[in-house]
């Protein structure tokens, strides 16, 4: 678990920063990988593609097989 929250945080979110979103790691429980994103990944149209493109990098770079549960939450300066 605390190899794919790292992944997420370190790898992942910063690709994800550079087009205005931002996911956040939830939980791991089994293959269901749980993330939060925010900011424009909140309101994309496409964020399937997204899920699909973190389940393939975590594959190939982690070897492990995920399925991502997308929650989407406005941006942190909007949840209050």
């Amino acid at each position: 678990m605390d190899k794919i929250k790292n992944y997420v945080e370190t790898v992942l979110a910063p690709k994800l920063q550079g087009d205005g979103g931002w996911v956040e790691f939830e939980s791991v429980n089994g293959e269901e990988l749980t993330l939060v994103f925010r900011g424009e990944c909140s309101k994309c149209l496409i964020l399937s593609r997204c899920t699909d493109w973190i389940e393939d990098e975590i594959k190939h770079d982690l070897n492990k097989t995920v399925k991502v549960k997308a929650i989407r939450k406005k941006p942190y300066f909007q949840d209050v």
